[in-house]
């Protein structure tokens, strides 16, 4: 078992030019990195490896900017400036292939930072809320400095790491961020999810992540039976469908009766009620988002969202033309493991329009917009207008077919594009 210190030990063992890992998502070490962060003077080019982190992260400060560098794999609004600014950058990757930067050297890791439930009476503490690619970094790393809270959930599957695995235990406190998008849901985003309710069938596998139309589309499952859960990620709406039964996994092939995913943000009630749950199994992402798993799942709907979308099908998903604003994370892993699952529907879901009344279905892409999911494996598009099924058109019916749920005031733009291009 590796020795507990204070947070100011712990961070010290970190030096310039090293490779940090941080853990993600609601298990982001905070205390950590706030100490981190205390050390920012005498640190230089300390390259943080992470996706998806949340909450106050000081290190990204710009008075910070020669001492930490943000090399990540997924970006996340408190780190977005950093990596479309002087200190940082993306690296394009499926979240299914994460662990392999690690495993082969590709990204090695001197320290891993992480959050942990406190041991249990065999040695074992749990990685929490946030399994996905920690499991691995916690392998990989040559040091592991570990965030000891008695408030991080205790989750079964893979997240179990011994305490021998562990070099420095910090003990801290600290409350769980609260994500809750149920309250900013509206009417788009109703129409949107009745939409996609349509599609899903019972005794379905659903991949959703987490935002107003995942949440919105499980609001509107309440009367289908026996819907399984396989996921990257989840949020607050899985949690009130299992409790009324609607999601039971009975028909999942992989892990049947049991919610799979590799990661969780959510509430208060929704971290209640992982906690110590056997019917969750938390996993390492490279074999959640593994497609031949995914597929092994009968009638797979994939629930995934754009920044825009050209009239030929190319989704861009993570950029605002050359602004990153996020990453490709699973979503191709999961558009084409639906589409491979016996009954199986990839959707993508979104609303027409942006907030400033721009046209996300576009005749082109913005120039730099990353394309994340190619044309030939989008299926079903889904708006607030309507559903637009893509496969096994042409490019002239595919444009049509997203002119016709592209929002009202923009579509005769759309119409003369399409006649200009294919007369």
């Amino acid at each position: 078992m590796g020795k507990v210190v204070d947070i100011q030990v712990a961070v010290g063992i970190i030096q310039s030019h090293q490779n940090v890992f941080v853990q993600g998502g609601a298990a982001t070490p905070i205390n950590l990195l706030h100490g981190l962060a205390e050390r920012a003077h005498e640190l230089k080019n300390v390259q943080i490896i992470s996706m998806s982190m949340l909450g106050d992260i000081k290190i990204s400060d710009p008075k910070h900017v020669d001492s930490f560098y943000f090399n990540s794999l997924f970006v996340s609004p408190p780190i977005r400036k950093n990596v479309n600014g002087l200190n940082g950058d993306y690296i394009p990757v499926f979240l299914s292939e994460i662990h392999q930067l690690f495993e082969t050297g590709k990204l090695p890791l001197d320290v891993a930072l992480i959050h942990v439930s406190p041991p249990d009476k065999h040695g074992f503490c749990s990685l929490g809320m946030s399994v996905d690619v920690a499991r691995s970094a916690v392998k990989y790393a040559k040091t592991v400095i570990a965030q000891v809270n008695p408030k991080m959930p205790r989750t079964h599957g893979d997240g179990v790491v011994s305490v021998k695995n562990i070099d420095y235990f910090v003990e801290a406190t600290q409350d769980l961020p609260i994500v809750d998008y149920r309250s900013k849901i509206g009417d788009c985003e109703r129409k949107i999810a009745n939409h996609v309710a349509s599609l899903i069938e019972d005794g379905a596998t659903l991949q959703l992540g987490i935002g107003t139309i995942p949440d919105a589309v499980l609001q509107k499952l309440t009367s289908h039976k026996d819907l399984g859960v396989h996921t990257e990620m989840f949020s607050n709406g899985v949690v009130e469908l299992m409790k009324s039964g609607v999601i039971n996994n009975k028909f999942k092939h992989k892990h049947r009766f049991k919610t799979a995913t590799a990661f969780a943000i959510g509430d208060q009630e929704l971290y209640d009620f992982v906690d110590d749950n056997p019917a969750f199994v938390f996993l390492n992402a490279s074999y959640v988002n593994d497609g031949y798993v995914i597929r092994s799942n009968p009638k797979v709907v994939a629930v995934n969202s754009a920044i825009e979308i050209d009239l030929t099908g190319q989704i861009c998903a993570d950029s605002i033309g050359t602004y990153q604003y996020s990453g490709v994370g699973g979503q191709m892993d999961f558009i084409r493991g639906a589409a491979l699952s016996e009954g199986g529907k990839p959707i993508i879901a979104m609303s027409a329009i942006s907030a400033k009344g721009i046209s996300k279905i576009t005749p082109t892409l913005n120039i730099g917009a990353g394309v994340v999911t190619t044309r030939a494996h989008v299926h079903y598009v889904v708006t607030e207008n309507g559903i637009a099924d893509l496969f096994g058109k042409n490019l002239k019916q595919r444009a049509i077919a997203l002119r016709d749920i592209a929002d009202p005031s923009h579509q005769e733009m759309l119409d003369k594009v399409i006649f200009e291009r294919f007369k």
